[in-house]
């Protein structure tokens, strides 16, 4: 479960670039909570327009929104001796969004070896957490189930785009969010059309807060609104 990281100086360089290019779903969404709350950074070769652009298409889609997250270092943690736990905030953020009807997905890099179908792989993970799992409460699978994209060769592991773009036509006109600890991760969702979030920034809440993802789910505008709404960020 442990994840290549980039360094240091790279991921602030990352950072700095989509950081300005806000993402307030501000005047679409209560723009005042937003610009403090939503934050994502983009990856080297991710425009600011492109950032900006892709998130007024999401606040132009249909409700129903989804919720998409990385597992590692976002919903769980891997400890030096090898045990698995929840992440700080995880398992009570899931609870949230369960006891509102809002629906999740996982989208994670695994070994395309581990099956021959999403389901397959996602069984075999299933058995790899729960074999090193210690958090007193289990980890809520039933959460996501059917609603696990995994790679099915290694060019389809991400970076890549193609399980994010695999979620998409997966859920319809759904708004989509993505949710991770990587600037590089939430940047190429966000160049997609997810409303993205970066876990684990300092004083920032540790997930988007549940609220705002229910705004998602409830409000409509033009897209020509969105996009006045979004001049600036992310």
């Amino acid at each position: 479960m442990h994840k290549e990281k980039g360094d240091d100086t790279m991921n602030g360089s990352v950072s700095n670039g989509l950081g300005r290019a806000s993402i307030a779903l501000g005047a679409a969404l209560v723009s005042t909570v937003l610009c403090t709350t939503v934050s994502a950074a983009a990856p080297s070769g991710v425009s600011r327009a492109a950032g900006t652009d892709s998130v007024a298409r999401t606040v132009a889609e249909s409700a129903c929104p989804v919720v998409y997250f990385d597992l590692g270092e976002t919903l769980v943690h891997t400890a030096d001796d090898g045990s698995i736990v929840y992440q700080p905030g995880a398992a009570a953020y899931l609870r949230a969004l369960r006891e509102r009807h809002i629906r999740v997905g996982l989208i994670t890099n695994v070994p395309p070896s581990w099956g021959t179908t999403d389901a397959e792989r996602a069984a075999r993970l299933q058995k790899e957490v729960d074999s090193a799992w210690k958090d007193a409460a289990p980890f809520a699978w039933t959460d996501f189930a059917g609603r696990i994209l995994t790679p099915r060769t290694e060019a389809e592991r991400k970076p890549a785009p193609v399980l994010w773009e695999r979620a998409r036509a997966e859920s319809g006109n759904c708004r989509l969010v993505y949710q991770a600890e990587t600037a590089e991760e939430v940047g190429v969702a966000a160049s997609l059309g997810y409303v993205p979030y970066q876990v684990g920034q300092p004083h920032r809440p540790a997930f988007l807060p549940v609220g705002l993802v229910r705004l998602l789910g409830h409000h409509r505008s033009s897209g020509t609104a969105s996009a006045n709404g979004l001049s600036s960020r992310r």
